[in-house]
């Protein structure tokens, strides 16, 4: 079920808001499992058993790494437990990959396996994997109520698309919250910026880089490359924020605070500060489960260097099981390095000229990073980029209709957009009536153009489904 979807806003959220609300909040809990277990099996019934598995694994798992007092035994079960959440992930995202690959190396025949990917996945299996190493590290304690654990794998506000919560930043929230009206009313704004964003900005530019990258990279100008790339970037960006304010709406109407996922990562003036800024959630995950594990920086530095290289060729492998997802990976990690050793990023500076270069410096590494990530496979992509700097040879010249006045104002506003200009919209005082007010009716606004563009659409699912 799509947040963008009239199923969703008219019948779905109501239905299950205003029961939740009205309810004992002894019952609460129990009532928004349910509704999340709906939720999920509304599009991919045959797969809600997966994720059954995958709680109880987690919960069985977690329940006896608290209770062993030998650390080996804890080290084992962790270990047994975090490989019985991978095998799912690896059997329905990285199977077919890696026998195309053992074909290829060894002229095999193996056979592909005829499987489709459940949706989220991914970021299921990365909140169970939190819960189990927070359990062992002992910063948490096992969760009792297997109730009580599966609604906190099962949310269904970011079930699909994150942000990946972690379980110590929701512990208590999952015994101890309430739902006051300042809450469901900040949680219905955000909700409106995120399928405002979605619906009105990323759709549209969606269709301007959606018919660039399906010609042919000989096709088409550098002019029209740079189009196709920086319109795909915005896209990224609106639908990825856009379901993460709708998750964190969501969530604040049933009484959870999640964490922010994005704070305007196109104004980075480096790529170190790019990924403090971008799906923040997945990056502080590999962060404190894997890059500190590893050694982090209090190794020496060039285990360092390849502390950060094995992140985000880990970071590449989790968004996909292809070969672009890893060279978009390790060209992130490769400038992170470049950084940390020329000290890049912690250079400060008041000089216009030198912000304007660095942040143009940002933007042509994350630019050129979204094309190999947009591309069906690193082909398409070295000759698009090759494009992108008039180093391709055009064999015949495609029509492609580019911008038109629709997309080229939304184009601006999303370009407006991307900086802080706005991001203290939703916290403007009580006392400042006239100013809520007004922010209140142009939300209402966003609110039925958003409609009305769901009305007249077809299928629109989130980039980030198929991760």
């Amino acid at each position: 079920m799509l947040f963008s979807s009239t199923t969703f806003i008219f019948l779905f959220l109501p239905i299950v808001s205003a029961a939740y609300l009205l309810a004992r909040k002894e019952i609460r809990n129990n009532l928004l499992l349910l509704a999340s277990l709906f939720f999920y099996a509304w599009g991919e019934p045959r797969y809600l058993l997966i994720m059954l598995l995958t709680i109880l694994i987690n919960y069985i798992g977690a329940n006896y790494i608290s209770r062993s007092k030998n650390e080996r035994h804890r080290k084992i079960l962790l270990v047994l437990s975090i490989i019985a959440d991978l095998s799912c992930l690896f059997y329905f995202k990285y199977f077919n990959f890696f026998i195309e690959n053992l074909n290829n190396i060894t002229h095999l025949n193996l056979h592909f396996i005829d499987v489709v990917m459940p949706i989220g996945i991914s970021f299921y299996t990365f909140q169970a994997m939190s819960y189990l190493i927070d359990v062992y590290k002992r910063e948490v304690k096992a969760q009792k109520s297997i109730y009580n654990l599966a609604l906190y794998i099962t949310l269904f506000p970011q079930l699909i698309a994150g942000p990946i919560v972690k379980y110590h930043d929701i512990e208590e929230q999952i015994s101890n919250r309430d739902s006051t009206f300042e809450k469901v009313s900040y949680g219905i704004k955000r909700f409106i910026i995120g399928l405002s964003k979605k619906m009105i900005i990323a759709n549209t530019l969606g269709i301007v880089a959606d018919q660039i990258f399906a010609a042919p990279a000989q096709s088409f100008n550098t002019q029209t490359a740079w189009l196709g790339a920086i319109t795909y970037s915005l896209q990224l960006f609106y639908d990825f924020s856009g379901y993460s304010d709708m998750a964190i709406g969501l969530g604040s109407i049933f009484g959870f605070k999640f964490l922010e996922n994005f704070n305007y990562p196109y104004i980075s003036k480096s790529i170190t500060e790019f990924w403090r800024r971008w799906h923040i959630s997945l990056s502080t995950w590999f962060k404190e489960y894997l890059y500190i594990p590893l050694g982090g920086n209090r190794v020496s530095k060039r285990r360092t260097y390849l502390n950060l290289l094995i992140v985000f060729l880990a970071t590449g492998f989790w968004h996909g099981a292809a070969w672009n997802f890893i060279v978009w990976g390790l060209w992130h990690g490769f400038f992170i390095v470049l950084e940390k050793v020329t000290g890049w990023h912690k250079v400060e500076t008041k000089s216009i000229l030198h912000l304007c270069l660095k942040h143009l410096y940002a933007s042509f590494v994350f630019i050129i990073g979204w094309v190999m990530f947009r591309a069906e496979n690193m082909t398409y992509a070295f000759h698009y980029i090759q494009n992108m700097f008039g180093l391709t040879k055009i064999a015949k010249l495609q029509h492609i209709n580019g911008l038109d006045v629709q997309s080229g104002v939304v184009l601006v506003v999303a370009l407006v957009c991307a900086t802080p200009i706005f991001h203290k919209m939703l916290d403007i005082p009580y006392k400042h009536k006239i100013l809520r007010s007004l922010v209140n009716i142009w939300l209402m606004f966003l609110f039925i153009i958003s409609l009305s563009i769901i009305a007249n659409a077809t299928y629109n699912p989130f980039i980030y489904f198929r991760f």
